[in-house]
């Protein structure tokens, strides 16, 4: 198949970067309105989005039965919808304890995990110049979840929600690498998606009931942030940027996710009053130095016809 234009590739990336950063936003109201934390809502949270986007794709069914492709696509595929349950449950339940710019900075450090599988799987070498954009835009991160002290919040333990943020950042590397490998041998996105969102459901449908109340007798409210969170972050969000990856390194697909931090404080500041530091304002601006450097020096390593 022949590779899109670069800018319908930048467009769908972009449209993709906007919809999960209103991720976290979506969570806090969540929150919120049940007046609930940790891990039993987390667990209701991510089953009940993954869930939802996996019913809208239903009919989309057809398409992985038509697909003659490699067994190898579905190995990938179930890998990735294992790595993005894992990723869903660290990551959300991190926004129970630590604040938003704190969470989605941190849960964007993967391009470190990201750059090394794909130095190991892809053989694919970095530029020094690439290099030193992700380490400009880390360091970015890093001042950012510094700053981040100083917001007024009831974060309660911090120290385990940057924890848990650090795990869904491993976590999803592995889901954008298999996601990558997996439409390379043939699989399409909406195939892919499919087996994707579904496996993830199915690994995290019965946790509610183990774990929590199940996914009954929560505010109405609550059933509405969801829905916004299976239509915006899931079906759009992470669609948009799983189609991305198939066409472009991972490394840079996970950089400009790095964008994800600054829309979502943004918005943190407009809902919640979650004033951002001197520290957050600074490290926003290091990290766009960053992802500007890397995708400068990226444009004649990834082909597009």
């Amino acid at each position: 198949m022949r590779s899109p234009p670069l800018w319908q590739v930048t467009f769908i990336l972009t449209l993709g970067i906007l919809s999960v950063s209103s991720t976290a936003i979506f969570i806090r109201l969540a929150l919120q309105a049940s007046g609930t934390l940790g891990l039993e809502f987390s667990l209701f949270l991510a089953a009940s989005r993954l869930l939802i986007a996996s019913v809208v794709l239903l009919p989309a069914w057809g398409t992985v039965v038509k697909n003659k492709v490699t067994p190898q696509a579905y190995y990938y595929a179930i890998g990735a919808g294992v790595s993005l349950a894992l990723h869903f449950v660290s990551w959300i339940t991190s926004l129970s304890f630590t604040s938003i710019a704190a969470s989605t900075t941190l849960v964007t450090t993967n391009p470190i995990w990201v750059a090394l599988l794909s130095w190991f799987w892809f053989k694919e070498k970095l530029k020094k110049s690439t290099i030193l954009g992700i380490i400009i835009a880390l360091f970015g991160g890093i001042l950012i979840a510094i700053g981040d002290s100083n917001i007024n919040s009831s974060d309660s333990q911090p120290i385990l929600g940057n924890t848990l943020a650090l795990m869904g950042a491993f976590f999803v590397s592995f889901y954008l690498i298999f996601g990558k490998l997996s439409q390379q041998q043939g699989l399409k996105i909406a195939s892919y998606s499919v087996i994707v969102y579904t496996i993830a459901a199915l690994l995290l449908f019965p946790l509610p009931f183990i774990f929590g109340s199940g996914y009954t007798n929560y505010p109405n409210s609550v059933y509405f942030y969801v829905i916004l969170m299976a239509i915006f972050s899931q079906l759009i969000g992470h669609t948009s940027i799983n189609w991305s990856v198939r066409w472009i390194s991972p490394t840079l697909v996970t950089l400009a996710i790095l964008f994800e931090p600054i829309g979502s404080s943004f918005l943190g500041f407009i809902l919640f009053k979650e004033i951002p530091s001197t520290l957050v304002l600074i490290g926003a601006i290091i990290i766009l130095v960053g992802v500007i450097i890397s995708v400068l020096s990226s444009q004649d390593k990834d082909k597009f016809a």
